[in-house]
């Protein structure tokens, strides 16, 4: 069956980026000047998502109105001439159908995704936590979609990462490896690092079976009255595959401050426009200036 959804949960209080997220939702908080949320967003898209739906806490409405179109804006746009801007506006209130559904309990990622059955239904589909960003020259995602079709199993995007940073991520056993796809044998969400099964850490891209939310419907809350998603894909894998995918390409957490700006620094060096006067501006100030006290 065609991979058609996708779910993005956004819902959540930003601490880490506070004072600005007192009044502006973190996935709204740009990576140069595109917020973190439409990097997922185009790339479900790329995927071939025709449904996405954004589950939500009731303090993020300004979500909701990015996605809107806006009249008076493309009027006013109209009357500068500046038609291509407006096409860039229009496409990205009909990138995709949108679906919100508003997470008044903040219980875990897995709450949030059994949030969207109602939506989803009997399909499979695709989970995203934008604070993920990747860049490899195409949608992460649409990789995951082309193994689940293959397999007919869950997918779940993997890295290597460092030692120390094992204890605070959720990790793989992997059965076999094969290029950059791994059979799962088990998922340990941060252990110490004595007890990793591998250096293959969980990163935000799911694709997943419908037979999920059965099992989240039954996972009991953790240690932090959460219901972890990755408790109900160890439950999913008593009785089905599932693989991993080690992407390739460079990987930002943009959910820390520090990762943000690495990813917007990085996203302007791309950009021709751009990436000389950052290089000539970073060179300078490294090389030559101290900031500030």
């Amino acid at each position: 069956m065609k991979v058609r959804k996708a779910v993005i949960t956004v819902a959540g209080f930003g601490t880490r980026f506070l004072p600005v997220t007192r009044a502006v939702p973190k996935m709204l908080v740009p990576v140069l000047d595109t917020p973190v949320l439409q990097y997922s967003m185009q790339e479900a898209v790329a995927a071939g998502i025709e449904h996405i739906v954004i589950v939500l806490s009731p303090h993020q409405e300004a979500i909701t109105t990015y996605f809107a179109r806006f009249a008076e804006l493309e009027a006013a746009l109209e009357n500068q001439g500046k038609s291509e801007l407006i096409e860039q506006m229009i496409d990205i209130s009909e990138m995709a159908e949108i679906t919100y559904v508003h997470q008044h309990q903040q219980q875990g990622l897995g709450h949030a995704v059994s949030m969207t059955r109602s939506v989803i239904g009997d399909e499979p589909f695709a989970v995203f936590l934008p604070d993920d960003l990747i860049w490899n020259g195409g949608p992460t995602i649409g990789k995951m979609i082309d193994i689940y079709h293959e397999t007919e199993s869950a997918v779940i995007a993997v890295r290597e990462v460092p030692d120390e940073m094992i204890p605070n991520l959720g990790v793989i056993e992997p059965k076999t490896r094969n290029g950059r796809t791994h059979e799962i044998v088990s998922l340990v969400e941060k252990p110490a690092l004595e007890d990793a099964p591998s250096n293959l850490a969980i990163i935000g891209r799911y694709v997943l079976l419908p037979e999920i939310f059965d099992i989240l419907a039954s996972t009991r809350p953790g240690a932090l009255g959460e219901i972890q998603l990755t408790d109900a894909i160890s439950g999913l894998l008593e009785n089905h595959r599932a693989f991993a995918y080690q992407f390739p390409g460079v990987h930002f957490d943009a959910g820390k401050p520090i990762g943000m700006l690495k990813a917007s620094i990085y996203e302007a060096l791309r950009r021709d426009d751009m990436a000389d006067d950052i290089r000539a501006f970073m060179r300078d100030l490294i090389e030559t200036k101290e900031p500030v006290a």
